[in-house]
């Protein structure tokens, strides 16, 4: 069942099914070099990295990363989603798309529909997001979307800071 509907993309939960999709995606170079390494070695690991992450967040938030399609053939392009961190104060959104689907405006697409979702339907006051400080890519989605460089932090676990972005100018806690 999709949660979200755009003019072309259709976004829903993430399932166990998706293992395939997911082990392609967290092991892609931008993944590797952007987000990190998540230990996905094969359809197992990829399943607890669903079960574990996504799914979990959907039982205890309401939300969590939601798998990116194409609404005409049901073609999984990337993840897009809202996430809860313990590390930040604040909901932040999120995305990643396999390299042959860039270029397309599928991110910004996504994340449009998804920040909307969060501010409009679960009431969220303000979104943030973190991104590598080299990855120009995400920099500009965010921009896109309407959130704003505010500062660089190191998050607990990092050894180089991440660029942080929010949908205001208010100051992180």
């Amino acid at each position: 069942m999709s949660i979200l509907v755009t003019e072309r993309l259709q976004l829903r939960e993430l399932n166990t099914d998706d293992a395939e999709f997911i082990f392609e995606l967290v092991n892609e170079p931008a993944w590797l070099q952007n987000i990190g390494d998540k230990g996905v070695r094969n359809l197992i690991d990829a399943q607890q990295y669903i079960t574990n992450g996504p799914q979990a967040s959907y039982a205890k938030f309401g939300f969590g990363l939601y798998l990116v399609a194409l609404r005409n053939s049901d073609v999984a392009v990337g993840i897009c989603g809202l996430v809860k961190r313990e590390t930040l104060a604040d909901v932040d959104i999120g995305f990643a798309f396999l390299s042959r689907f860039w270029g397309n405006g599928y991110a910004v697409e996504a994340a449009t529909a998804v920040l909307a979702h969060g501010r409009g339907v679960i009431g969220l006051p303000r979104v943030v997001a973190i991104t590598a400080p080299d990855n120009l890519g995400s920099k500009r989605v965010l921009e896109k979307i309407g959130l704003r460089f505010d500062k660089m932090i190191l998050l607990p676990g990092y050894t180089t800071e991440s660029r942080f972005f929010t949908t205001d100018h208010e100051t992180a806690k």
